[in-house]
């Protein structure tokens, strides 16, 4: 019998990202994700997914950004905090601003030392236990206090 899967608590939720567009965010000024549909605000564990958009590594302003950097993928890498919604109905908020696309706002982005692999998915994601514990464990201990039901 298979033993069943644990969760993280549900106020916290994953989110996957292609590279290099992950790295933009973790490692540089890219505090706009453009996705088709707006996503509630709250926390969420930042992960790269199994595909690297290789078209974007050729977009001058992301290749400033990832130059000389490693792209894992498959792995949670970070934590960011979405803030909010919206569109654009005339000019982009931002240079990483698509149009026609839902803008998340991030904000309390903060990189991991070391990736936690694990399988993400479309949409928010619940958050197997074991891979929560291993982000928790990297992170400084006044930012468990941001995380809810984070465990000291």
């Amino acid at each position: 019998m298979k033993t069943p899967t644990l969760y993280a608590p549900d106020s916290i939720r994953g989110i996957t990202i292609k590279q290099p567009w992950a790295a933009c965010i973790l490692h540089g000024d890219k505090r706009v994700e453009n996705r088709p549909r707006p996503w509630a605000p709250g926390w969420r564990l930042l992960h790269a997914g199994a595909e690297t958009d290789r078209a974007a590594l050729r977009d001058p302003l992301v290749a400033r950004t990832v130059r000389g950097m490693e792209l894992p993928t498959r792995a949670v890498l970070g934590i960011v905090r979405i803030t909010g919604s919206h569109t654009d109905p005339g000019e982009a908020c931002n240079p990483w601003a698509q149009p026609d696309r839902f803008h998340l706002d991030l904000d309390d982005v903060h990189p991991l030392p070391l990736p936690v692999p694990c399988d993400g998915q479309f949409g928010p994601w619940r958050v197997p236990l074991a891979v929560y514990e291993r982000v928790l464990f990297q992170l400084p201990s006044h930012l468990h206090v941001l995380l809810p039901e984070a465990t000291s």
